[in-house]
């Protein structure tokens, strides 16, 4: 079951997915903030970061309902020009481009948990305080 802190680190690490959606590596850094905010094991970092991805992949979804809808809106939308790259598109490309965003998304919170609990036990071999 997801805990409701983990929706919240997720849906950050999503935001900052769409914010930075202009650079290749958004998804990877949304997933790796979510998985460092989870404080949590690596494995279950990736869990996060996943969740990360998901959320992020909803205003790709809304836009392709949207163009979809513009595009069955048109008069003779549905002829043989253009059905088959439609079909492509909805069927090959987009699943393909969310399982990437959500697979990156996966890689960062592992990232990011390894890169706390790392930091966790530098700490703790330092002596610093703990963080409770």
């Amino acid at each position: 079951m997801v805990e409701r802190t983990e929706l919240k680190n997720a849906a950050i690490g999503a935001v900052v997915t769409i914010v930075l959606s202009f650079t290749g590596f958004s998804a990877l850094l949304g997933g790796a903030i979510a998985g460092y905010l989870q404080k949590v094991p690596p494995k279950r970092g990736a869990k996060t970061g996943a969740i990360s991805g998901g959320i992020a992949v909803v205003p790709i979804l809304l836009v392709l309902i949207l163009g979809f809808g513009l595009f069955l809106w048109q008069p003779g939308a549905l002829g043989v020009p253009g059905g088959v790259e439609l079909a492509i598109i909805l069927l090959v490309m987009f699943p393909l481009l969310f399982a990437w965003i959500i697979g990156l998304s996966a890689v960062g919170g592992y990232v990011g948990a390894y890169l706390y609990s790392n930091a966790q036990s530098t700490s703790r071999e330092s002596g610093a305080p703990r963080e409770q």
